[in-house]
Formats: C-alpha cells, structure tokens, sequence
C-alpha cells in the first residue's frame, strides 16, 4: 500500500506565499517523477509542476517564475513553493508520484488527497 499525503494548504491573501509539502510512504521500491497538480472549480486538473528523480524540474508556463518544486529523494518528499500568488491560482493542489512498489513492476501513478489553496484578492 502507498499513501500520499498532502500538507501545506490554506487561505492567503493575493500576492503572498504558501509552501506544500507531500510524503509518500509505504511499499515503496523508486519514485521515478513526482509533481504536483491543481483542479479549480469547473476545470480539468492540470500539472502545475514536476520533477524527474535526478532533478529535473517542468512547470506550467503560469508557475514559471512564481513557483518552485524540489524533492527529498531520501525522504520521498516532494515540496512545491508558491509565491505571488493570485486568485486564479486558487485550486485543489494534488502531489502525483510514478513509483515502482517491486522489483519487476509496472510503474504507475500515485495520487495524494488533495489540499486546498484559497487565494483572496
């Protein structure tokens, strides 16, 4: 069993900062890429930032330059830092890992809960 869990969300004022922080646990063999993800009201979920295992890091072009994703490899963190945030940043944040539970598996996608950014303007 893998679990994800997301921390980190909350209310904030337009043009502040919030930090969100996922730990995956469990039956965990490599984490390949983890990234995280947001779903507003009435829209698709859209990847909001990723990073590969060696470091390498992807954002939606309306993250570049405000936000920033990293990740503990040893740990199995994966943290996302948002700043200048707007009101249409507001969302459901999800943290996504492609990890192998075994040797010999399949990699496949793992998905946090969800946790909730709201940003006031």
């Amino acid at each position: 069993q893998v679990q994800l869990v997301e921390s980190g969300g909350g209310l904030v004022q337009a043009g502040g900062s919030l930090r969100l922080s996922c730990a995956a646990s469990g039956r965990i063999f490599r984490i390949n890429a983890m990234g995280w993800y947001r779903q507003a009201p009435g829209k698709q979920r859209e990847l909001v930032a990723a990073i590969s295992s060696g470091g390498s890091t992807n954002y939606a072009d309306f993250a570049k330059g405000r936000f920033t994703i990293s990740r503990d490899n040893a740990k199995n963190t994966v943290d996302l830092q948002m700043n200048s945030l707007k009101s249409e940043d507001t969302a459901v944040y999800y943290c996504n890992a492609d990890l192998k539970t075994r040797i010999g598996a399949t990699a496949r996608d793992y998905w946090g809960q969800g946790t909730q950014v709201t940003v006031s303007s």
